[in-house]
């Protein structure tokens, strides 16, 4: 299994409502300093592959422009559809809407 096909399959693994960071995701594959990596995988998503690549966040919770090339606000838009929750800065609720996988 490759780099980026683990990386796809952890977060494949994010329930609806929740986000996980960049961060999180490469500490889960054994890559603690991998988080750029796994901004690699998430750009490399394609539509019919099932990652639901908008549940990944940056560590503050920030959303990513990349998504706007699609839709003006697309992640945030995306995120809130699921239940997520922001804050008054615009940034995902981490406290109540991180993933934590047991």
């Amino acid at each position: 299994m490759s780099t980026f096909e683990e990386m796809w399959d952890i977060v494949r693994q994010i329930p609806p409502g929740r986000v996980a960071t960049y961060g999180q995701i490469a500490r889960m594959t054994g890559r603690p300093r991998g988080a750029r990596l796994v901004g690699w995988a998430m750009a490399s998503c394609l539509a019919d592959m099932g990652v639901p690549c908008h549940r990944v966040v940056d560590r503050s919770g920030g959303t990513k422009k990349a998504f706007d090339e699609h839709m003006p606000d697309g992640q945030r838009f995306l995120l809130e559809a699921e239940g997520v929750l922001f804050r008054p800065d615009g940034t995902v609720d981490m406290e109540r809407c991180q993933w934590r996988p047991e």
